[in-house]
Order: structure tokens, then sequence, then C-alpha cells
């Protein structure tokens, strides 16, 4: 029975070894970060191989799939930008309202307090949203309408075909592998063959899950495509105007700076003389008349020494 059950094991690890020798998947699964959707995110250094690799891989078994030019292709597509309105919260909102109507939702949503130079407290808000992928250039399009300014826009987006090809291909291995020790286990007698096929079969099972959840990963990630939206109140970019003249490029940095130090300047005067002024005269008077009154005993006790006369010599005589 024992040369039967290694026999068996020692062909299942020839099966797997040899449809998953060109992506070579670590012994110990690598951990998995999550999304904010709450989707599992599979480490980077889990999908290394090659494209090469990936190819020879799925064409030597009949059984690990479609290469990666033959199936339909997963790309994750993201959205980035700033936009300038002039009601903060109600643009939050109709995005918000929008996302769902698309059939998406709202990921997270912010809303907090900026200043502008004039120190005046104004709102800020940031929001990040994942629509369909189809939708993702019409939610742009909705999101910048009747906006003041586009500040900035990034589109990103990264192809995943061969990564999920790949875990296709091991997804039917290890399920081939775990038929095989059902198989086995179902026949075994002896205790600790019992335990050593029960061990490998918690192994395939466990890498079986960890497939399945990156593939899910990469179909959600496809699917949906996240956009992430800064909000900027209207009165933060208002430029500085001086009489008729509104400055631009480096004068009106250079200006700003200006009016910056100036009004930093004088809000230093203000502090010393209402705060640090009355503090020195506070600290440093009774000091000194401490050392007044110090330095007048200090005289008067040495005055009042008796002084000794010191004998005089004779001069020298001839």
């Amino acid at each position: 029975m024992k040369k039967i059950l290694s026999l068996s094991l020692i062909l299942i690890a020839t099966l797997v070894l040899a449809a998953c020798a060109a992506a070579a998947p670590s012994e110990a699964p690598a951990p998995m970060d999550f999304l904010e959707g709450g989707a599992a995110a599979p480490q980077e250094e889990m999908f290394a191989p090659a494209p090469e690799a990936a190819d020879q891989s799925t064409t030597s078994n009949s059984g690990a799939g479609a290469s990666a030019a033959s199936v339909e292709r997963l790309v994750i597509q993201n959205a980035d930008l700033a936009i300038v309105v002039s009601d903060v919260e109600g643009r939050m909102k109709n995005i918000q309202v929008m996302a769902q109507q698309m059939g998406g939702f709202v990921v997270s949503s912010n809303l907090g307090q900026s200043y502008t130079r004039d120190n005046i407290q104004v709102p800020v808000a940031q929001i990040t949203i994942r629509v369909p992928a189809e939708q993702l250039d019409k939610a742009l399009e909705q999101i910048k309408k009747d906006v003041i300014e586009v500040q900035n826009e990034t589109r990103s987006g990264q192809d995943v075909t061969a990564e999920y090809v790949d875990l296709q291909s091991r997804l039917k291995n290890y399920e081939a592998a775990e038929a095989q020790l059902e198989k086995i286990l179902e026949t075994a007698t002896e205790t600790e063959d019992v335990v050593n096929v029960f061990n490998q079969l918690v192994y395939y099972r466990e890498q079986i899950e960890l497939v399945k959840g990156q593939m899910k990963y990469y179909e959600e990630a496809a699917a949906l495509s996240a956009i992430s939206i800064r909000i900027i109140a209207e009165e933060t970019i208002q430029p500085v105007v001086i009489g008729k003249w509104e400055p631009k490029g480096v004068a009106l940095e250079a200006v700003q700076d200006l009016i910056d130090y100036l009004k930093g300047f004088v809000d230093f005067l203000i502090r010393f003389v209402i705060f640090i002024l009355p503090v020195l005269i506070t600290i440093c008077g009774p000091t000194y008349l401490i050392f007044l009154g110090g330095r007048f005993v200090f005289r008067k006790v040495r005055g009042n020494k008796p002084k000794v006369e010191q004998p005089q010599t004779p001069p020298d005589e001839k």
C-alpha cells in the first residue's frame, strides 16, 4: 500500500510541476492585500513569469486553458482628477448619485476644510468611486461638466490578461491534483498515509482558494474602474488684484510672496508689542532691580571695611 501511495504522489507531483513549470509558483502562497472595495489584491511578485514562459505553459498542456492571445483581454482602467467648483458639497453629492445610477458605488468620501490666501475657511472634498469600465468616459464627462477649472486629469491602464491566463492554468492543475488526492484518500488504509494525503489535500485546497481570489480581483478590477476626484473651492484660486491690475505668472507669485511677507512681519510686530514685550518687562524688570540692589549692597559693604595702612619703608641710607 505504501508503494502504491508513493507512486501515486510522485505521479501527481510530476503532473503539477510539468504543467506549472513556466509559472513557477512559490511553495508558500504570498500574502494578499485588500482593496477598498473588499476584494483581495494579489502581490506583484506572484505574477512574475515572462510572457514567453506563460505561452509555453498553456500550449504544452491541453488542460491548461487558452493562451493570452485567444481570450478576451482584461485591462484595469483608473482615473484621477482635480476640479474647481463653486459648490463643493453639492458637487460631491452629485458625483455620489451619478456613480449609483451608473451601477457603481462610492469607495470613500471625505469633506473637510481648507483656507484661502486671505485665511478664509472654505470646504474641500475628496471622493473615490467605482463605475463600470464601459461607462468611464461618460462618468468623466459628467464630472467635468460645468466646472470652473480642471486642474489635472490622469488616466491609467494595466493589461492583466497574461496574469489571468496563468491563474486559469494554475487553477485547473491544482483542481486536477485535488481530485487525484481525493481518490487516493478513499483507498488509503494506513493512518500515516491518510495523514500525509490529507495534508497535501489541504495545501492544494488553500492554493485553489488563493488563485480563485486573485482571479476574482482581476475580474472585478477590470469590470469596475476607479475614479478619484479632488474637489476644490473656487475661492482658493482667486487671483491677487491690485487696483485694476491682476498679475499673472512669476509676477503673481512675487507679489503674493511680498504680501505674505508683509503680513507675517506685521503679525510679528503686533504679537511682539502685545505679548512678547510685556513678558520681557515682567521678567527682566524685577531681575534688573535685584541686580541693582545687590550691586548697591556689595559696594556699601566694601566701602565700610577699614583700610589697613601698610608700613612705610625708610629710604635706604647712603
